[in-house]
Order: C-alpha cells, then sequence, then structure tokens
C-alpha cells in the first residue's frame, strides 16, 4: 500500500453489516409473515358456516319434504298442516331460515322445504 496501511481479511471479519429493509421490504416481509394467519383465519369462519348451515338444517345429509305453494296458500296454513301440534309461528320461523327467506310472503308454485316435525 502507498500509505503504508496493510489491511488483511481478518480485519474486516469482525466487521458487522446491519440489514436495512425499504418501506416495500418491510410490507413483504409483514404480508408473508401474515399470510398463514390469514389463511387459517379464512379457513376457520368458512367452516364454521358450514357446520351452522349444517345445524341449521338438521345436520348433514338430512331429507327434507317439500311442498310446491297453491294460489292463495300462506305461510300459516302451511305451517299448520306441516306441524298441527306446534306452534305456527315456530313452525313458520323454521320455513323462514330454513329456505332463506327475506319474508314470511311466498308466491303461488315456490317449492319449499319443510322442517321436520317434532
Amino acid at each position: 500500500m502507498a500509505n503504508g496501511a496493510e489491511f488483511t481479511a481478518n480485519d474486516f471479519a469482525g466487521a458487522r453489516t446491519r440489514l436495512r429493509l425499504t418501506r416495500r421490504g418491510r410490507v413483504v416481509f409483514t404480508t408473508l409473515g401474515a399470510l398463514p394467519l390469514v389463511i387459517w383465519a379464512a379457513l376457520s369462519v368458512l367452516g364454521a358456516g358450514v357446520a351452522a348451515a349444517d345445524d341449521a338444517v338438521g345436520g348433514p345429509g338430512a331429507s327434507f319434504d317439500y311442498v310446491t305453494v297453491g294460489a292463495g296458500d300462506t305461510l300459516w296454513e302451511i305451517a299448520e298442516a306441516t306441524d298441527p301440534g306446534a306452534d305456527p309461528r315456530v313452525v313458520i320461523d323454521d320455513i323462514i331460515r330454513l329456505n332463506g327467506l327475506d319474508s314470511s310472503v311466498v308466491e303461488p308454485g315456490q317449492r319449499l322445504a319443510l322442517p321436520a316435525a317434532n
């Protein structure tokens, strides 16, 4: 060396380099770290929805009786015919939930699944 200083490889062995991430690198690193948690949460929510649907419709593989709504039929009449010993309001609520109806209004020709009579 011209100035009299000599450096060897051992002189640089103790030097530490600091990892520096750009903003984009931090976003990518955080996203990759959080991805398994997000996937687990999504699968848990979707799995719970299937389980809740199974409970609402009587369990997996449940079979139902169906009725086609005639002209002038009401859910009250259908509920009384489905389970004469039960409170029609409870049966109507079950029919609405089971068929995903927005209201208690039904149209002629509409096919409804009926809950099992108790």
